[in-house]
Order: structure tokens, then sequence, then C-alpha cells
């Protein structure tokens, strides 16, 4: 029956397609309405079918074979990483790190201070009860005093008979990310103690010594083309540097790691890590790496920072999940979920636990991991890859062209690169052209920001500090909410809290959308809200909003009755209050010359009109 049914219906050509969805469109532009232009810098069409496919180069290979697009190898069974701070208390990390262990934690991340050396015992104390044969360790902060804290790493390790071959770890040293983040590199001759390292690990082939953290673009508000891009720039440079030195390319490559970020562009993500295995399989390749195992990208993902939010934090929880199914779809060497408090305060058992399970979940209950590479084939994701690997490669080729990393970012070109999609992406967040849930749209009317927020936390990044004596300008971390928390913890410190009266009139339609348009608008800055239903006449609208108290009085109702309802209500409110309109009518110009300045619709920007409500509101106290 099925052969039968299908023969009925024959096959329709893309012609065929278009020419169906522009009737459908009645003349109206097929590029601005279907098309979308992407921040990375191309275009994602309507829909995509197999022809699209043919194509693509990287289209043919298997899981585990060059380039490696569907995987560095023929499963998909990712290590489920934890970090824990040591900055304090080794014996506290390792206390945290032995029971997530217990927990399902199969690979645990230290943060350390790595510009101060850590002897034997202080390693032992930290190691202490964790399986090294067994059990990936990774070191998070490496610096100066990397060399050393290997060689405590390793002295513990030898202490405890683990063989050479059965060691897991990693160490990301990584000065380019100092320079990146401060201005300068994090020691003199950063080059001496890349040489240290890697001498100290030729016996230790499950041992990576550098890292490529990719994600510091990601917390700057780069594109996920830009993060790649860079990344991969980074990576050469490292590449470049120990070949000089005298190791060959798959000694080299054999001891880089990656870290990259995984931000809420659920498809984007997946392509973005298909893309990183073919072009870092094609770098390493052109360096004279042989050895596929050499070829094959190690890469960490860790759900981004600049993504997560302090207002509505439990919010964070989902944008983990998101991101983690991304990372989990595309295939990565390990996976590490931030608790949704992360941002603001020392993640405690229930967000750690939480952000455990996320990822636990999605192999236990989810069986991601029984899959290599699902996205194989679909025609959207594999043109997504293709377009991201292009784009990223562009911005490899223009870093290489200007002498490498190094010196494109003394010369300022990432900078400006990432600053200008990260001004582009605030300017989206402020007029709500991409979504905050809970920040800058949908806020949670009532809710007051934690004890442990503080200013500093809405205001600026919390880790990166300027090198006293930079040799170039330092990326800005910080998060995509921040100016509006900023603005709504701002509104918190106030003596009385602004109040917001909704005087719904007319057109009942109009009126309550309106009114909803305008309380979540208003609350976005945690100012007091009172919605109505309807009142029966401007007077009993103006009468009510005075008996509150109100500050601002927004008018909410149709187009059409705007020009006759404002001037009344201004004449009535007269003082008290400021006056301002739900929407842009076709009378704004009149209502203007009357005296009616204040407009609010989806063409506000969002964050500035907020900001002068605000400071009107403190002008009168």
């Amino acid at each position: 029956m099925a052969k039968e049914l299908f023969t009925e219906f024959q096959p329709v050509s893309t012609t065929q397609w278009e020419e169906v969805i522009n009737k459908d469109l009645k003349g109206a532009d097929y590029e601005k309405r279907l098309v979308w232009k992407t921040m990375e810098g191309f275009a994602v069409h309507p829909y995509y079918r197999a022809e699209d496919l043919e194509k693509l180069n990287h289209m043919g290979g298997a899981p585990g074979s060059f380039p490696f697009v569907r995987g560095v190898n023929e499963g998909n069974n990712w290590l489920v990483r934890q970090g824990y701070c040591a900055w304090e208390s080794f014996e506290k990390a390792n206390e945290q790190a032995v029971d997530g262990l217990k927990r399902g934690v199969e690979s645990v991340a230290f943060c350390i201070d790595g510009n101060t050396e850590i002897c034997m015992g202080e390693m032992s104390a930290l190691l202490k009860g964790i399986n090294l044969s067994a059990t990936e360790v990774n070191f998070e902060g490496c610096s100066c005093a990397t060399a050393e804290i290997i060689a405590s790493f390793l002295q513990v390790a030898k202490a405890a008979g683990v063989k050479p071959a059965e060691i897991r770890a990693s160490f990301d040293f990584d000065p380019l990310r100092k320079l990146t983040t401060t201005g300068n590199f994090c020691c003199e001759d950063f080059k001496s103690t890349i040489k240290k390292c890697m001498d100290l690990v030729k016996d230790y082939p499950g041992i990576r010594v550098i890292g490529v953290e990719g994600y510091a673009f990601n917390d700057a508000g780069s594109t996920i083309v830009q993060e790649l891009g860079f990344a991969m720039a980074a990576g050469s440079e490292y590449m470049n540097m120990l070949t000089e030195m005298g190791y060959t390319a798959d000694e080299a490559a054999s001891r880089i790691k990656f870290t990259m970020a995984i931000g809420p562009n659920y498809f984007m993500e997946i392509a973005k890590f298909r893309a990183a295995r073919m072009l870092w399989a094609n770098i390493t390749k052109e360096y004279g790496a042989n050895e596929a195992s050499s070829q094959k990208i190690s890469v960490h993902a860790v759900t981004s920072q600049w993504n997560m939010t302090v207002y509505d934090a439990y919010v964070n929880m989902l944008r983990g999940t998101t991101e983690a199914m991304s990372a989990a779809l595309a295939g990565v060497h390990s996976l590490e979920v931030l608790p949704f408090d992360y941002i603001y305060r020392e993640p405690a058992e229930f967000s750690n636990r939480i952000a455990r399970n996320t990822q636990i979940i999605l192999k236990e209950e989810s069986h991601f991991d029984k899959i290599t590479d699902p996205a194989a084939g679909s025609y959207y994701i594999e043109t997504l890859t293709a377009s991201i690997a292009e784009q990223a490669w562009k911005l490899f080729t223009t870093t290489e062209q200007k002498g490498g990393y190094i010196s494109a970012f003394k010369e300022g070109y990432i900078q400006g690169e990432i600053k200008a999609a990260s001004s582009k992406r605030d300017l989206n967040i402020a007029t709500r052209r991409e979504i905050l849930l809970g920040t800058n749209q949908y806020p949670n009317f009532t809710e007051k920001a934690d004890k442990e927020v503080t200013l500093d936390v809405v205001t600026r990044g919390a880790d990166w500090e300027k090198s006293e004596n930079p040799v170039a300008e330092p990326l800005e971390k910080y998060r995509g909410a921040q100016a509006f928390e900023a603005l709504r913890f701002t509104t918190e410190g106030m003596d009385r809290i602004p109040s917001a009266f909704m005087l719904t009139f007319g057109n009942l339609a109009f009126a309550r959308a309106r009114a909803q348009f305008s309380c979540n608008f208003f609350a976005v800055a945690g100012f007091e809200v009172t919605d109505n239903n309807r009142f029966s006449s401007v007077e009993e609208g103006v009468e009510a909003a005075l008996k509150a108290n109100a500050d601002i009085i927004v008018a909410c109702s149709s187009d059409d009755e705007y020009a006759e309802a404002m001037p009344k209500i201004k004449q009535l409110a007269g003082n008290k209050a400021i006056i301002v309109v739900a929407g842009e009518p076709a009378c704004k110009d009149e209502l203007i010359a009357a005296g009616i300045t204040n407009f609010i619709s989806v063409k506000s920007n969002v964050l500035e009109t907020l900001k002068q409500y605000q400071e009107l509101m403190m002008s009168k106290k």
C-alpha cells in the first residue's frame, strides 16, 4: 500500500515551491519576510532540500574519519564534568569533587591560582580519594607556575602507582587568553613555560597542557563564527610556536585542548562544534600532522556565562539544558553545565546537583550518548555547518594574514570585530529583537534580587582585570543582561518604587493587548505596575490612577481613540503623573504638539526609555 501511495504523489521541484511561496507573499519582499540574516554574516533560507547537500564539500565522511565532521570517534560518550574552586581550600575542593564522583561526575576540574606553585602535599590533599586511572582531572586557571603544578601532579600519580598511559588530564595553560582578557601575557617568558610543560608530559599521552579557551570570546559578546574563527587562530598560533621549538606537528596538536562556550542558538551551536572538528583537522594537517589522533580536536564545552541572568535565575536551568543538548548532539569530549546561580554566588549542593543531573538525564534517560552525530544528513544543519565553517575560515585566514593571533590582537583587529558584534547584540537586546526571558521581556513582576547580588555583579565582568602594563586593549567581559539588571537593581534601591498605572478604555481588544504590553515594559525596570480590565470613561480611569498615587499613567486603547482622549487625560491628570501613550498612533504629531510626548511601542529602545523614566522618578525625590 505504501508503494502505491507514493506513486500517486509526484516530486515537487524547487521552482514549483518558489512559485507557490511568491504567490502567497502577494508581492511582499521574499528576502525581508522569509530569509534570516544572521549575526554570523550569512543568510538562512526558509527551507532546504536534498539538492542543497550536493553543494557541500564535507559530505560523505563517516564518524571517526577525516575531516571528522561527524565526530572524532564512532561513539558519542562524552564525559560529565563539574568544576570545583580550590582557591581557598584544597581540602574543601577535594571533598566536593569526591562527592561529585559518587553522584555521576566523570571528569573533575579544579580552579586554581596558576601563579602559585602547588607542592606535593597540597596536590595530594586535592587528589585524595580520586582514582587517577579512572577519572579525568583538569586544572583551570593555569599560569606562570603551570610547570611546577604539573610536576606535583605527576609525583602524586607516580606515588599512587598509576601508569602513565592511564592518566587523562589537562592543564589549561593559555597565555593568549591572558593577553585577550587582560591586555598582556601572564609571564614574560611564557614560551619557556610551554616548553617545560611539554617536556614534563612527554611520556604521558593522555595529558594536554595547552588550553585554547574560545569561551573568552563568547564572554565578550562575540558571534558563534567569531568564537570559532579566533579560537582556530589561537590554536594555530600555538601550533606555530611548538613546531618552531622543534616539536612535530603531531606532538604539538596532541597537547592542545579547546574549551568552547555553548550559546542559546540551538541548531547553530550544533553546527559550530561540527565545523570546529573540520577546521582543526585541516589546520593540523597543513602543519604536517599525519596521525589521525593528532588531527582530531579535543574540545570541552561549557554553558555560556554571557547568556545567564541574575533575575529570574531559575531560567538559567532551562538555558543550560538546551545548551547542553546542543553540545551533546554535536559530539564533544566533555561537557560542563554551569549551576544556575554560578554568576552571583558560590553554587551550593542544590544548584550543583541540578547542573550535574541535567546532562546525566541527557545520557541515562534521553540516550543522547547512544547515537553518533544525529544531525548527519539534515539539510538545515549540514548547510549551517558549511556556512559557519566558511565564515570562521575567513576570520581565521584574515588573522593569519595579519601575522597570526598575537599580531592581530595587538593591532586591535580581533577586539574591533568582536566589539562591533557585541554592540549590535546589545542594541538587539535593548530593543527586544533578542529576548532574554525574565530580563528584557516577561519579567517576574514582584521579584527582588537575591541578597548575594551586588552592584558589581550587575555592572561588570567578575574575573577579568586589566594588566598594569598592557600591550593591547583587552576584551571586555560582560553578560547580555547586565544593563537591564543594573536598571532594575537601581530601582530596588530607590526610597520609593515608581508605579505605572494602566488606564484602559475604549476598544477592549486594543486596551487589553496594550495594557499587557505596557505592564511587561515597565516591570522590566522593576516598577510596580497596576493593570485594569477597562474603565467606562477616561475620567474614571484618571480618578482611579490619581487615587492610587501613580507616578506614570499609561493610556491603553486603540489609535482611533487617542486623538480625542489624550488631551483630556493630560488635562485631568495635570502635573500629578507622567502621561504615556501605548502605541505609535497616526495622530502622534498632533499629540506631541499638544504637549503629550511620551510613547512606548514595539519600536522603542526599551532600555534607554526606561532609563529616562527612572531618572525622572529619581529627580522628583
